[in-house]
């Protein structure tokens, strides 16, 4: 038997890293905390080893790193995420098919977010900007500037069950048509440790990441609507971070803007991850929601369902579920925003007891409770449209 290369020493040395890391997390309270950062450790290793040995920066692709077994960065359960490497001076071709998501837009980011800042954003437009044929059809040429590292693809659905997703490739124009390079040594030893850099630092960068925006807030506010720090330029946000007992509820009101061709709010874990989307409502677009008639959208973020139905409480449609979490992050998010959002556009926040929300807000669509088998629809509503988009 040959001897073992040891190639993958530095990627085991940094798991063993990573693992300590997410044992020790400062924020844990519980054994389901924990247990639930052994889940995102999972993830992280599969993002590292995608990043690490799927692209190739001489014959590019659009890889997805982030999806429901993949989680980061307070990650948009209403997105699919496309990143490529990309390298200064270069000439790249994007093209694809437009499908019907409420955005897709285009970011180039010099760096890389990390422990201690975010990235840069070197250059943001959306779908707006593209000629598209007909057929859905577009291209662009674009020559990397200087400071390029990655270009990040968002494709955002608002109406999850009738929106469907395009198409989309990134090609080289110097080397496509090429074959790729024989492997290496020296190469395959180079992508491990780019693995193993990138798992330890990922989790890092995603525990101080919070601190940089979130986390300088108040407790249980929200901020006026905003640009994105470092993010898309048609894209506003609203943030903040909760802390509610088992018998508390958030209730956050904000009118539906129809100046916005997507909408939506999600909360997520001290992970800074989104919670589970799929079998769980944690997250709700504008065509989600149900408005009241004064066209203000009321959520409640709660553990225990807000609604009464026969004098037993009960889910409703604009609950947002904490899972067993009794603290963590909210974002609200408006793009392809036609008009710049002032404060009267953005969100008001009151805690209350649970048990008061239903007869607080009545039969608003925050208030009014659903049957359990009105609300398992729902929840099945949200499988299948996960099904359909996201890619593993």
């Amino acid at each position: 038997m040959s001897e073992a290369l040891g190639l993958t020493k530095a990627f085991q040395e940094a798991v063993a890293e990573a693992e300590e890391l997410i044992a020790n997390a400062p924020f844990i309270k519980t054994d389901a905390d924990r247990l639930e950062g052994y889940d995102y450790l999972a993830g992280r290793v599969r993002m590292a080893m995608q990043t690490a040995f799927d692209y190739d920066l001489e014959q590019p692709l659009f890889i997805n790193p982030t999806h429901q077994f993949s989680r980061q960065g307070l990650d948009n359960p209403d997105a699919v995420y496309f990143h490529a490497y990309l390298r200064e001076g270069v000439t790249y071709v994007v093209s694809g098919r437009r499908g019907t998501s409420a955005d897709l837009s285009f970011q180039v980011m010099g760096g890389t977010y990390n422990a201690t800042s975010a990235a840069t954003s070197l250059m943001a437009f959306d779908d707006r900007e593209l000629e598209i044929g007909p057929d859905g059809s577009f291209s662009f040429t674009y020559v990397a500037e200087p400071g390029a590292k990655t270009l990040i693809v968002r494709e955002v659905f608002n109406d999850w069950d009738n929106e469907s997703r395009g198409t989309l490739q990134i090609e080289r124009v110097d080397t496509i048509g090429r074959a790729r390079r024989p492997l290496t040594e020296d190469t395959l030893r180079k992508k491990w440790d780019v693995a193993a850099r990138s798992l330890v630092g990922s989790i890092q960068t995603w525990f101080a990441f919070p601190h940089f925006f979130q986390f300088k807030e108040p407790v249980n506010t929200l901020t006026v609507p905003a640009s994105t720090p470092g993010g898309l330029s048609s894209q506003y946000s609203s943030i903040g971070h909760y802390e509610l007992a088992h018998d508390e509820a958030m209730i956050v009101t904000v009118p539906r803007c129809d100046d916005a061709a997507y909408q939506a709010i999600q909360i997520g874990s001290d992970w800074y991850a989104s919670t589970d989307y799929e079998t769980h409502q944690t997250s709700l677009t504008k065509a989600q929601a149900v408005a009241d008639d004064d066209g203000m959208l009321r959520f409640v973020i709660s553990e225990q369902p807000p609604g009464v139905v026969d004098g037993a409480a009960a889910p409703t449609a604009n609950w947002l579920e904490t899972t067993g979490h009794r603290t963590g992050p909210i974002m609200l998010r408006w793009q392809q925003v036609s008009r710049a959002l002032t404060a009267a556009d953005g969100p008001t926040v009151e805690v209350v007891p649970v048990a008061s929300v239903a007869t607080r807000l009545g039969s608003s669509a925050a208030g009014a409770g659903l049957s359990a088998d009105a609300y398992a629809e729902r929840i099945a509503a949200r499988q299948r449209a996960v099904a359909r988009r996201m890619i593993s």
